[in-house]
């Protein structure tokens, strides 16, 4: 009957819209636990320690959050689902054959499974934290964010370093800073084989008392002389280094010892960087 039909349409509809609501509903409720969580956080970490979240709780409480946003939307789809009558009867066979389910789908998201397992663990473990200066793979830079599946690196240039959690847990890591946040600044100056090499060093030791200057690397037509000094916060090892190179190269340069070009990792536009022991 023609009736019938319509009010049919009319209940399909009503679940349909009762899905969506239920599910912005638990978006909402999500963000506003985690803002929150976020709040929370930071009012302790000032009553205990009057200043902001440490690394290894910082690492932590985003780790935390995340996972509670991940539940709160997951149960919010779950509830929405359960309004339409079609999907809990594709749910009742489904779950008759959840075993032979769950082989298919934890094939198919192994990867993404195996990347957040290694993501709690590095939250627990912490051998990087949100902050620390860390060497990966042959590239430097300051962890950005550690998410469930994936960790951020923000590199010297700029530019994201994006690597899954299980190579992090899988590999070996170059923390410079899980000791103390002291950065070890390492510059680099190339001058040509045949410069007073005493003066050069004499001149940038006497430019700062605790520069430690010395003979790194020699080739046939240059050498390399590298110079080191510390900074206080991975931030700033940078800004550090390239106002110190510029510096020595013009007072190099004031004396007769003209620097020269080169090729390869450590050239005069490099900086390496140790943690503090």
């Amino acid at each position: 009957m023609p009736g019938a039909d319509f009010y049919t349409a009319a209940v399909t509809t009503d679940e349909w819209v009762s899905a969506v609501v239920i599910l912005v509903i638990a978006i909402v409720v999500a963000e506003i636990v985690d803002r929150l969580l976020v709040r929370r956080g930071q009012q302790l970490s000032r009553a205990v320690a009057g200043r902001e979240l440490s690394p290894v709780a910082a690492t932590r409480l985003r780790l935390v959050r995340r996972l509670i946003f991940a539940l709160i939307v997951v149960i919010g789809i779950g509830f929405a689902l359960s309004q339409i009558p079609s999907v809990q009867t594709i749910a009742t066979g489904v779950l008759a054959s959840s075993a032979v389910l769950g082989l298919v789908v934890g094939f198919a998201a192994r990867q993404t499974l195996a990347n957040a397992i290694a993501g709690v663990l590095l939250a627990i473990t912490q051998p990087i934290r949100i902050g620390d200066l860390v060497t990966f793979e042959e590239k430097t830079g300051e962890v950005e964010d550690v998410r469930l599946t994936y960790t951020y690196i923000r590199l010297d240039d700029g530019r994201r370093l994006v690597v899954p959690n299980e190579s992090l847990a899988q590999s070996s890591i170059e923390n410079h800073t899980i000791i103390s946040a002291r950065v070890q600044v390492d510059v680099s100056v190339w001058l040509a084989a045949d410069a007073d090499l005493d003066r050069a060093l004499e001149l940038i030791r006497d430019d700062d008392e605790g520069i430690k200057a010395s003979v790194a690397e020699a080739e046939m037509e240059s050498v390399r002389l590298s110079a080191t000094t510390w900074c206080d916060t991975p931030a700033e090892r940078g800004k550090i280094a390239a106002e110190l190179r510029l510096r020595w190269l013009r007072l190099l340069r004031e004396h007769g010892l003209s620097s020269v070009a080169a090729s390869g990792p450590d050239a005069p536009g490099s900086a390496g960087c140790a943690g503090a022991g």
